[in-house]
């Protein structure tokens, strides 16, 4: 006997309660070591991740100014956060599948007309009507509708953590593009102060040379050196510009130049450095992993579905409605009736196409799972190259500050050598242009060091949601 659709109904919401959040199959032992690297060229970690934000990583209130005018205003975030409405909408069209579409309709009908047009009197009047339809519900006897509303719900948390990796790539950049601004206006500082005292030294050498005292070479060294630096001032001027111009992109708005570091100095000096967890699972948490897995997952899923579609298809339509020639009658004993019926759909020749079908979607499961194993391959080699730049970079900082003094000493001890007529002039002006150069290399060391702070913290992947931007994933059931 056919049940109501009301039961119809009630039974499939009691079989959508079924756990659909199924775990995803990531193939067994992920192919990385347990711990991360340890030797001369790493520092030393933690025993547990620490739990962090880009408040703690990049504390500058000028840069944390920045930082949030980006999550609020750029392009890319507003672009993901389209992404994830989409996405949310596609899970829950997926999802409705799960449930009979129930439709209701009421009419009104008046009949009459003249004698002559031949409407006998019995013809003539009113009538009414209301029903309720269920069309075309498929029992989810193999779990095929189930399975592809988890592939959408999968591709929504992808989504999500696509935004995710978004927002951690963002805040990065941002930093880094401060820095380099910072490096920058530390250049342009070094080669004014240079063509300075460059200039100083043609003159002197000039008059050295008119007097017959030095040689033509002598002034042509001095001016190598101006020429350098004068150089130096055109490029660091347009790359300073630039840097604006890259901090404007990617703040999506215009920036105060109050936010802006007034020297590489001034721009590093409240960079934190993340302490990293010994353990190898922090990986998990990184966005670009979490997405290759929900990608995994949607995989498994999509296959499910197509091997579910090899089995038979039950769709049930149901009908509850009430009739009546008076509307005060219409819902009176006697004018209810209700129908129902059930289709069994099974393809009989396809010339293999839903076989085909299947094969496709578990071999696109296999290429999902090996993209998942390779971004974890690769989340491991990224956080293992940063540590190992974390754990050598202060050896480098320290032997290149003391490149810089010792270069600083040599031009003062050459210059009082040549005042006391020791040293030729040529001696000066070369330890003058070692003492530039050394300069040069202590910057680019120092922004070394703050890019790589602000690497450990992207790398890490594990940031907080405290700030503005992205809403927090929701990644269980439901």
């Amino acid at each position: 006997m056919m049940r109501p659709p009301c039961v119809i109904a009630l039974a499939c919401a009691l079989a959508s309660q079924a756990a659909w959040a199924k775990p995803v199959n990531t193939g067994g032992t992920l192919p990385i070591p347990t711990q991360f690297p340890t030797g001369p060229a790493y520092p030393s970690l933690t025993n547990q991740a620490p739990s962090y934000s880009y408040r703690d990583a990049l504390a500058d209130p000028r840069l944390l100014t920045l930082i949030d005018q980006g999550l609020t205003h750029n392009q890319d975030i507003a672009a993901a956060l389209a992404n994830i409405e989409a996405s949310q909408a596609q899970f829950h069209i997926a999802r409705a599948a799960l449930f009979p579409e129930f439709d209701a309709s009421a009419g009104w009908v008046h009949s009459g007309g003249d004698r002559g047009l031949g409407v006998s009197s019995s013809a003539k009047g009113d009538a009414f009507n209301a029903q309720g339809i269920v069309s075309s519900y498929e029992l989810d006897l193999f779990g095929r509708l189930r399975d592809l509303s988890d592939q959408a719900r999968a591709s929504y948390l992808g989504t999500q953590a696509a935004a995710q990796a978004t927002r951690l790539t963002l805040v990065a950049s941002i930093a880094t593009g401060w820095l380099t601004y910072g490096a920058d206006t530390s250049l342009l500082q070094l080669a004014r102060d240079t063509a300075k005292s460059a200039q100083a030294s043609v003159e002197l050498t000039r008059k050295r040379v008119d007097g017959g005292i030095a040689p033509l070479a002598d002034l042509r060294k001095a001016e190598i050196t101006l020429r350098q630096a004068q150089a130096d001032i055109a490029n660091q001027t347009a790359l300073q510009a630039q840097d604006v111009n890259a901090l404007r992109l990617l703040v999506g708005a215009d920036i105060s130049p109050a936010t802006l570091p007034t020297s590489l100095a001034d721009a590093s000096g409240h960079l934190s450095t993340i302490p990293a967890g010994l353990s190898s699972d922090i990986l998990l948490r990184r966005p670009d992993v979490m997405q290759a897995e929900d990608a995994l997952a949607a995989a498994q899923a999509n296959a499910a579905a197509a091997r579910a579609a090899l089995f038979p298809r039950i769709t049930l339509t149901g009908l509850l409605g009430t009739a009546s020639t008076a509307l005060a009658n219409l819902f009176t004993g006697g004018t209810f009736a209700w129908a129902g019926g059930s289709t069994i759909s099974y393809p009989i020749f396809r010339a293999g196409a839903a076989k085909a079908t299947a094969r496709q979607a578990e071999a696109q499961q296999r290429a999902s799972l090996a993209a998942y194993r390779k971004s974890v391959q690769a989340a491991f080699s990224d956080v293992a190259n940063v540590l190992a730049r974390r754990g050598t970079i202060a050896d480098q900082l320290a032997a290149s500050t003391a490149a810089r003094d010792a270069a600083r000493e040599n031009y003062d001890l050459t210059s009082q050598r040549y005042r006391g007529g020791i040293n030729p002039y040529l001696d000066v002006l070369s330890a003058e242009q070692t003492l530039y150069s050394s300069e040069k290399t202590l910057i680019a060391t120092v922004l070394a060091d703050g890019v790589n702070r602000v690497s450990l913290y992207r790398a890490l992947g594990g940031d907080r949601l405290d700030g503005p931007g992205l809403p927090r994933p929701v990644r269980d059931g439901g």
